[in-house]
């Protein structure tokens, strides 16, 4: 089984975490991959790519004609793979060395449609003591409560997503209305549109493999607690957005919402009780704080789109 990972990039103001990422899909313990690097739509960054990996049979660079953005930008690195399966990975991410192996496995074993892995944290300023670990995919993390193991879920995170390609060419691959709905910047979600409708189609969502690792880089501005309010407030828009354009795309947040009421919250409390200490009692208040932000967005997605 064939395996293409797409990877976009746009300036190259971003090149020095580009070439970690592209180094650690070069350095898999699987052997049967193929590179996909693409240029959204900037000649410098192509000529980068011919001149940093042109000689490498298993890497294939592409540049689109302008700048499209990142949902287009791995639709058209789908269509120049040659692979059986598609996986894509961020710029700012790192792949484990048997991360490709392990999706490999979900569709071996499981006969998978789509797989994808866990996120973790790579704190470049340092782990953000206030920050629950609920709400870590304010920064693209795998948060508490995702998933108790190995299984069937609604999407993974879009810097460790997989598809077969021919079930993601079939589906036109990400929706490139996505952040652009109705002129509407802040509208997120492509990951989680596509899946839905992977779910409509086929009945299936995307297998998770928590073996399957990526390591996300949290850079500094995005542990600064305004930066993650405005996160949480336009995720929870997103969420209503989702939620308008795809009714039944929302059941998993629902579901979270559930988890942290009903099982963190107490379990939470009794920590604090058991020994208290600054940073539990921080975390615990943010707890609230983040849901309201969240909440909040979602609020002003209803007035929106009522």
């Amino acid at each position: 089984m064939r395996v293409s990972v797409v990877l976009c990039t746009h300036t190259l103001d971003r090149y020095e975490a580009f070439t970690d990422a592209a180094e650690s899909v070069l350095a898999q313990t699987y052997d049967d991959i193929e590179l996909v690097l693409v240029s959204d739509g900037n000649e410098a960054v192509a000529e980068r790519f011919r001149s940093d990996y042109g000689d490498r049979d298993d890497v294939v660079t592409h540049c689109n004609d302008e700048n499209v953005g990142l949902l287009e930008s791995r639709n058209n690195g789908a269509e120049v793979a040659t692979g059986d399966v598609v996986a894509f990975i961020d710029d700012d991410a790192i792949a484990d060395p048997d991360w490709v192996a392990e999706l490999v496995e979900a569709y071996e074993d499981k006969d998978a449609l789509a797989a994808g892995g866990k996120m973790t944290p790579a704190w470049v300023a340092g782990r953000p003591t206030f920050l629950p670990e609920e709400f870590y995919w304010l920064v693209g993390v795998t948060h508490r409560g995702f998933a108790d193991g190995p299984g069937e879920v609604r999407n993974t995170f879009g810097s460790n997503i997989s598809f077969r390609r021919d079930v993601f060419l079939e589906l036109d691959g990400f929706d490139t209305n996505i952040g652009g709905r109705q002129g509407d910047k802040n509208l997120q979600g492509g990951e989680t549109e596509l899946c839905a409708r992977l779910a409509d189609e086929y009945g299936h969502g995307v297998y998770y493999n928590p073996r399957a690792r990526v390591a996300h880089k949290v850079y500094d501005y995005r542990t600064d607690p305004k930066w993650l309010l405005d996160r949480a407030f336009w995720q929870g828009y997103s969420k209503r957005g989702m939620e308008v354009f795809l009714p039944a795309s929302t059941g998993e947040e629902y579901d979270f919402i559930g988890q942290l009421i009903g099982e963190f919250v107490p379990e939470r409390i009794r920590g604090l009780l058991a020994g208290p200490s600054a940073e539990k009692v921080v975390q615990f208040v943010m707890l609230f704080v983040f849901t309201a932000v969240v909440g909040s967005g979602y609020l002003y997605g209803m007035v929106k789109w009522r």
